[in-house]
């Protein structure tokens, strides 16, 4: 059963991007992992926020995970057989990986057990029960179980052949968010794709949600807040923003510099919004829900166009002349807001 934060507690937590710490590697690449004790709403969201980075020639040994997690690939190519992970292509690979940990052994955290190399399963299994099970020699299995030296992350000898990725092993799997039909798209503003049960059928099974956004330069997305209990996890793309968050009561509970490599966590119904540096600025969350819905709070779709004057001339104690003026703006402008021009 996963608990919930309550209101206070989540109030006074720190809620400012941070960077992941490195948690292994070798010469094939690294594993960072971003910990609750660093980013306490990890713990509260029940999420878990990793990125693995492997050089040309890197592997990622076969292992399973505690929890189901969704893979964006920030560069690169993979390829991906069953529990491994390598990089097909000259350069980096770089994968992040956000996921729900409410099954997990730690909150917020992922765990990952190892299949091979010195820190796998089998080296905790005695040479008889690992012979008995795999139906080898002890003295096979003994050398079957030691022969690989590294843990966790390992590169592979040049003259060693991969298998090259296969167009079939893709499907109902992956989304390439660069090649998918835009959700909406504003000139000189932002481009946005939704990642949900219709275009990706996978996601309902993990029970999240996730959106990759990109605004222009010195653009603005609009506050909004996620209207069905959801928790919005956010990593930084690339490029660099103002973000502010707002909770309970009007209490601004975040204003910062997100930049690349960072990730935060906006709360359940706090309202969040971005300003993209000259740079413009692109991240990619993931929603704690298959289907997320978005409230918007300025904007053609805002709820604002749905008041009526009187209610509005009220609520905001002020003149018609300046509900009028209110009203009157960001007719044509939805979610995302380019620069004035001069």
């Amino acid at each position: 059963m996963v608990q919930r934060t309550s209101t206070a507690e989540v109030m006074s937590v720190d809620l400012s991007p941070k960077k992941p710490n490195k948690a292994y590697g070798g010469d094939g690449g690294a594993y960072y992992d971003w910990s609750p004790a660093d980013l306490p709403m990890l713990g509260a969201a029940s999420i878990g926020a990793a990125k693995l980075c492997l050089s040309a020639g890197g592997l990622a040994l076969p292992s399973y995970s505690d929890s189901a997690k969704v893979a964006y690939v920030l560069q690169g190519k993979r390829v991906t057989r069953s529990r491994s992970l390598s990089a097909s292509s000259p350069g980096d690979l770089v994968v992040l990986f956000l996921g729900d940990t409410s099954t997990g052994h730690k909150r917020g955290q992922f765990t990952n057990f190892q299949l091979t190399g010195s820190t796998g399963i089998f080296t905790g299994l005695s040479t008889e029960f690992v012979a008995r099970a795999w139906d080898l020699t002890q003295a096979a299995a003994a050398e079957l179980v030691s022969a690989q030296p590294g843990a966790g992350i390992i590169r592979v000898k040049d003259d060693h052949r991969m298998p090259q990725a296969r167009d079939e092993d893709r499907a109902g799997l992956v989304l390439n968010c660069l090649e998918a039909p835009l959700d909406v798209d504003i000139k000189n503003g932002g481009r946005v794709v939704v990642l949900n049960t219709r275009n990706l059928p996978l996601v309902e099974e993990v029970g999240l949600g996730a959106d990759l956004v990109r605004i222009d330069a010195h653009s603005m997305c609009s506050p909004g807040f996620s209207c069905d209990s959801a928790y919005q996890v956010t990593y930084i793309v690339r490029g660099s923003g103002r973000v502010q968050v707002v909770g309970i009561d009007g209490t601004r509970v975040l204003e910062t510099r997100a930049e690349g490599g960072c990730l935060f966590i906006v709360p359940r119904f706090f309202v969040v919004s971005k300003i993209a540096d000259e740079t413009g600025m692109e991240w990619f969350s993931i929603i704690t829900t298959p289907n997320p819905i978005f409230s918007h709070l300025a904007g053609r779709t805002s709820v604002w166009k749905a008041i009526s004057p009187a209610v509005l001339e009220a609520s905001f104690n002020t003149t018609p002349e300046m509900e009028k003026l209110f009203r009157s703006k960001r007719l044509d402008s939805e979610i995302f807001f380019a620069p004035a021009s001069n």
